[in-house]
Formats: C-alpha cells, structure tokens, sequence
C-alpha cells in the first residue's frame, strides 16, 4: 500500500467515525427531546389523573356516599311524580325526612347507651313470685274467629302510623311511605356498618342535610321546566284558525 491510497483510507476511517458518533449524537438528542417532552407534558397536566377519588377522611362520611348513590334516584323518581301541586312535594319531603329520623334516633340510642341501658334495666327488674295481678286472671272466652275480627278492627293503616305527628297532603304520605319501604333497609344497614360515636353522628347530620339538599334540587329542577319552543309563524296560524274554521262551515252550508 502508498502512501496516497493509506492516506485516503485513513480519511475513510476519519469519515466513517465522524458519521457513526454524529448519528449517536443525533439519537441521544432526540431521545432526550422525547424524555423532555414527556417531563413538560406531565407537569403541565398534572400527575396521572386518579379514577377512584380520594375517599373523605371519615368513614362515616364515605358510608354515607354509597348510601346516597342508592337511594336519592328512588327519591328523586318518586318525588318528581308529584306534580298535581307542591303541597304533595312538601308532604313527601317531610314525611320521608320524619321517617329517617324515626328509624335512626332508635338505633343512636341504642349504640350509644347499650351498655348503661343494661346495667339500669338490671338494677330496676325486681321479679316478685305469687303477686299476681287481676290481669292474670283474667279467663277469655272467645272464639278464635271473635278475636280474629277484633284484631283487625284495631288494626291502623300502616300509613297512618307512618305519618303519626304530622299533617299534609295524604298523597304525599303515601308516596313517602312507599318510597321509604324501599330505602329504610338500605339506611340502617349502612348506618349499623358504624360503631363509633362520631362516625354515627356525622352520618347521621349529614343524612338529614343531604336529603333536605337535594329535595330542594329537585324542586328547582321541577320549576325551572322549559316550555315547547315556538316562533310567530305558528302563534299567528294558531290564530287564524278559528276563523278559517268559520269559513269552512259557511261554505258547506252554501
């Protein structure tokens, strides 16, 4: 070999690794340009969006949630059938609210006081043996078909027992009571879920303040109806036709 085709082969070499390290170069610029990219795009978007969100720091509050997915569309349905007039609204909503009150006061008590009601109801049964009282005594005579027909003469409407204490529109209570057998067992279930006091408490507070909230919802929503679009064109034809009505008949008669 020459030294002209040793030289020429050297710039060969020369050329070659230029061309591999600039190749190299450019791959690690755009791998960093895509790196970089990435970075941006995620602070400019924030973390990963998170698809369960953050259950509240209370667990009585949580219980509450998926209780609401439950129940509110059963109440909404039922208290946006309604509408011969609002007193059947106001009648629903209270009764309802009235009804969640009765149901879960039974049970604070209860798990707030078990304990003491027993040591009290301990201390207070005295069983005294032989001293009857005239009520034991008492022999019935009648036929089981007599007493069958008193029970149920003293027997009161359900509803009536569901809306002991309050007035309003007897549709309206009747709605109520069908739409909270429906919910009453769903609510003291999630609420029984809760032993501490105030887990319990916040359930309960906001319970009454939820279904008070979206009532209020729902009656916005009722109000704020809009009406079938219309136009002049068709206001003046609606008009119109009475009189060409007139006519039709003027001309039948001729």
């Amino acid at each position: 070999m020459n030294n002209q085709e040793e030289k020429t082969l050297r710039e060969s070499i020369r050329h070659l690794i230029r061309h591999v390290k600039q190749k190299k170069l450019n791959e690690e610029t755009q791998l960093r340009d895509i790196i970089r990219t990435m970075i941006d795009l995620d602070i400019a978007e924030g973390q990963t969006p998170d698809v369960d969100p953050a259950p509240n720091k209370s667990t009585g509050i949580n219980v509450l949630e998926e209780l609401l997915k439950k129940i509110i569309p059963i109440v909404e349905t039922d208290y946006k059938s309604l509408t011969t007039n609002s007193a059947q609204r106001e009648s629903y909503r209270s009764h309802v609210i009235n009804a969640v009150d009765n149901s879960l006061t039974p049970a604070k008590i209860n798990n707030q006081a078990a304990a003491q009601a027993a040591a009290d109801l301990e201390e207070e049964v005295e069983i005294n043996v032989g001293d009857d009282s005239p009520d034991d005594k008492f022999i019935d005579i009648r036929t089981d078909a007599e007493k069958s027909a008193e029970d149920e003469s003293e027997e009161e409407d359900p509803r009536d027992t569901f809306g002991h204490g309050l007035e309003g529109d007897e549709t309206g209570r009747n709605m109520a009571y069908q739409s909270y057998k429906k919910i009453e067992s769903s609510i003291l279930d999630a609420y029984e879920l809760l032993s501490d006091p105030e887990d319990q408490e916040l359930f309960y507070d906001y319970l009454i303040a939820n279904l008070k909230l979206y009532f209020e919802k729902f009656e916005e929503e009722l109000a704020n109806q809009v009406d079938e679009p219309t136009n002049q064109a068709y206001d003046m034809a609606k008009q119109q036709e009475p009189t060409q009505a007139g006519a039709d008949d003027i001309e039948l008669d001729l």
